[in-house]
């Protein structure tokens, strides 16, 4: 991108608020945001939010590492862990807000939203699985070795399958809401 999608603007916010927002409207009590230390711009982004600040301090890491610093600042009496990325400011509050009923009615079980038979993001996790991501393993493998613990939910969110790697997936997004300039 050039510069950090995180901080591009939707309707007048950084996208990484359009991602957070529905989390904290939800009933999730315990929101962990990780980020890379010295981001200075997106620290002051998520300054305020009622979320706990992590940073990822490891050069060159990917998102299990990134799910690994989380991990340890979560609070040790959550049963389930909804992994929500950064880029994905569409999500709709009443996905999450699904996830999370279906997570208290079967806590064990990997919770993947579909969308017209694509899978997409946020997942949940029974936290007890995520232990295995400390064994060097990413997300796909936990859901691999746990296939028969796995659902899909079904949802009417095209947000969980749209992220935003390239300036034309922004653009999209933009068009998408409404908000060309």
């Amino acid at each position: 991108m050039g510069q950090s999608k995180l901080l591009l603007p939707l309707k007048g916010q950084p996208i990484i608020r359009h991602c957070i927002d529905p989390l904290i409207s939800s009933v999730i009590k315990d929101i962990v945001v990780v980020l890379r230390s010295g981001d200075t711009e997106l620290i002051h982004a998520v300054n305020g939010l009622p979320v706990h600040i992590v940073f990822n301090t490891i050069s060159g890491s990917d998102m299990a590492d990134s799910v690994r610093t989380g991990l340890s600042a979560v609070d040790e009496a959550s049963t389930g862990i909804l992994i929500s990325l950064a880029d994905q400011p569409l999500v709709s509050l009443d996905t999450i807000k699904m996830l999370v009923a279906y997570h208290n009615r079967e806590p064990e079980k990997i919770l993947i939203p579909q969308y017209k038979k694509k899978k997409g993001h946020p997942v949940v996790f029974p936290r007890n699985l995520l232990q295995d991501i400390f064994d060097g393993g990413i997300l796909r493998d936990i859901i691999k070795k746990y296939s028969g613990r796995t659902g899909l939910l079904p949802v009417d969110d095209e947000g969980i399958i749209l992220d935003i790697d390239l300036p034309e997936d922004y653009r999209d997004i933009q068009v998408k809401i409404g908000d060309v300039r």
